[in-house]
């Protein structure tokens, strides 16, 4: 099969890490890259960290309003399709690159294949939640990465196109916490294990608000342990942009973005991770290190349910409140797979040619 992969931002270039190899071994793939994350420390590092092949074509889209961005992907996709003539177009996720690579499919009568299906956060304001939703209802085939996300799918009465694969964020954290050496990383940042929080806040509804922003940089500021936080370029450019920077302290350490391997070996080492996104709430479960998220809802319901993730919205008492309660729970069971998905979801893509 000619199968079309469509990726633009740092969570799809991790999860199609692995998918690309899988795809490759059986299939003739044509990587496709809106340019949705353009900044190197945001894109171009993580192809040649990951050892994902060149896109075989790049839209360089760039950032811009949810409308204009997902408008201009959706015409430069739709031409870009019809030249290829692909049998199946693979998307990830819920960014607006994953809406306009879904609608342009379908909209040619392209069989479409959505990776990481079935999440729900229950929050329509939210636009990644409605990119998801969409996404979904119009795939013809829905790989899911957890039994909840089957039940939610199940519930939306989309059960006879959805095959549980796990997660494929997994298969990538696993093979780069096994080529990292954390205590190396640790003391390349001059950090001890356990002597830190990590975070990250990357979100339009927290980043782009001046007012939660604040509140954010203000818990940051008045926690036990120093903070280290790698700080997406949105987030500093508006940090910037509202005066914020001055009110950090010194018990925040604002940082560059880090490559993949450095980021998961930061993370292991944390005492909690502090974040707004959905992908390291992940990554942090699969390390046993406790999560704090930004956020009142989570489409990762499992690791609140088995307690090591915590929803703290964000203001500043809340989140104090929630980094004092931070436990490490006795059990973590496997919610997200063997760390075999990538190899199922190409079997499953497979089966629609």
């Amino acid at each position: 099969m000619k199968i079309a992969s469509i990726v633009g931002a740092r969570p799809q270039f991790i999860k199609a890490a692995p998918v690309c190899r899988a795809l490759r071994a059986e299939h003739d793939e044509v990587l496709i890259h809106t340019g949705q994350h353009y900044d190197h420390g945001m894109s171009q590092v993580f192809f040649d960290e990951l050892g994902i092949p060149a896109p075989d074509h790049n839209l360089g889209i760039g950032s811009g309003g949810h409308g204009r961005q997902t408008g201009e992907m959706l015409a430069a996709l739709e031409e870009l399709l019809q030249q290829i003539e692909p049998d199946a177009v693979l998307v990830y996720g819920d960014t607006n690159t994953t809406l306009a690579g879904g609608l342009a499919a379908a909209k040619l009568n392209i069989p479409v294949a959505h990776v990481e299906a079935g999440l729900r956060s229950f929050n329509r304001s939210m636009p990644e939640e409605i990119n998801r939703v969409v996404v979904d209802h119009m795939s013809a085939l829905l790989l899911a990465p957890t039994t909840a996300a089957i039940g939610n799918l199940t519930a939306e009465g989309l059960a006879s196109r959805a095959v549980l694969v796990g997660d494929v964020m997994l298969d990538t954290a696993r093979e780069f916490a096994e080529r990292t050496d954390v205590g190396e990383v640790l003391s390349a940042h001059g950090l001890h294990e356990g002597g830190y929080y990590l975070a990250t806040v990357h979100r339009a509804a927290t980043s782009d608000d001046p007012v939660r922003l604040g509140n954010v940089v203000e818990a940051f500021g008045s926690l036990d342990r120093p903070v280290l936080w790698p700080v997406h370029p949105r987030t500093a450019g508006n940090l910037h942009e509202f005066g914020l920077e001055g009110r950090m302290g010194g018990n925040v350490r604002a940082i560059e973005p880090q490559p993949y391997g450095e980021m998961i070996a930061l993370l292991r080492g944390a005492e909690a991770l502090l974040t707004d996104s959905g992908g390291m709430q992940k990554e942090a479960y699969f390390f046993g290190v406790p999560c704090v998220t930004l956020r009142d809802e989570t489409e990762w319901v499992e690791t609140v349910e088995m307690g090591w993730n915590r929803l703290a919205g964000t203001e500043p008492g809340r989140i104090r409140e929630a980094v004092a309660a931070v436990s490490r729970p006795a059990e973590r069971p496997e919610v997200y797979g063997d760390g075999h998905a990538a190899e199922k979801v190409a079997e499953a893509v497979g089966r629609l040619g």
